[in-house]
């Protein structure tokens, strides 16, 4: 195990020599639940169906990685918001999502820099899309929530081109072609995440961000930023 040293106040760094340099990355990926935004989208929508506990409940154990198997647990998600309207969604978008601190500060040096910006996520397009849009982002995958006639949720998720759900394979897989088709090692990517289906693609970037994570994140970041915003890892990247 590698020794962690606190680099300043609420910022442990961990098998790097800080500070690094920005550019010399091109591409960075970030979760987008709980990550860039403070909100877990499946959770907020499931409050609409009054299941707010039990889909937390299955969250929470998903991101500690005590569930381990993340497809399952999200179509188990997913089914209980069968009903929930699409006009809730939008309420859940205007009145409870927000952006974390320094994440729009990041992003904007990110891109400064010339790095390439990605969006992956085990949650769901109606959000990621608008994230996306927010924030200024290159690239985005998430998952497809199916929504019938009358505007509710079917409590299924529909296929994309690229296969059914994101988990953190499919996140990893992402990276991995992303970097490819940027003709890049994935040595010049940075992955941002924080709960236990980000580790794969944490575990594929040669520079691995743990923000606000689950203990088992953590311990296998290069960079936890434990405290304050996202734009703290600009403290560490020069």
């Amino acid at each position: 195990m590698t020794h962690a040293t606190e680099f300043a106040p609420g910022l442990v760094i961990q098998g790097i020599e800080a500070p690094l340099s920005l550019s010399s990355y091109k591409l960075i990926a970030f979760d987008m639940d709980s990550t860039l935004i403070n909100i877990e989208c499946v959770d907020e929508i499931a409050d609409a169906a009054g299941r707010k506990a039990e889909v937390a409940a299955i969250t929470e154990a998903a991101m500690q990685g005590i569930i381990t198997d993340y497809k399952e647990s999200l179509r188990q998600r997913v089914a209980l918001l069968k009903g929930v309207t699409v006009q809730h969604m939008e309420q859940v978008f205007a009145e409870r999502l927000r952006f974390n601190p320094g994440a729009k500060e990041l992003i904007t040096a990110a891109k400064a820099a010339g790095l390439t910006t990605l969006l992956v996520s085990g949650g769901f397009t109606f959000f990621a899309d608008r994230v996306k849009a927010g924030l200024g982002i290159d690239f985005a995958r998430s998952n497809m929530l199916e929504v019938d006639s009358n505007g509710q949720l079917t409590g299924r998720m529909v296929d994309q081109a690229w296969g059914d759900i994101c988990d953190g394979a499919e996140k990893r897989r992402t990276l991995l072609e992303v970097a490819s088709l940027m003709g890049i090692s994935p040595m010049q990517a940075i992955a941002v995440g924080d709960g236990a289906n980000d580790l794969p693609m944490m575990g594929a970037a040669g520079l691995s961000v743990a923000y606000h994570a689950k203990p088992a994140v953590r311990a296998q970041a290069k960079v936890a930023i434990n405290e304050g915003g996202l734009d703290r890892l600009l403290e560490v990247l020069r």
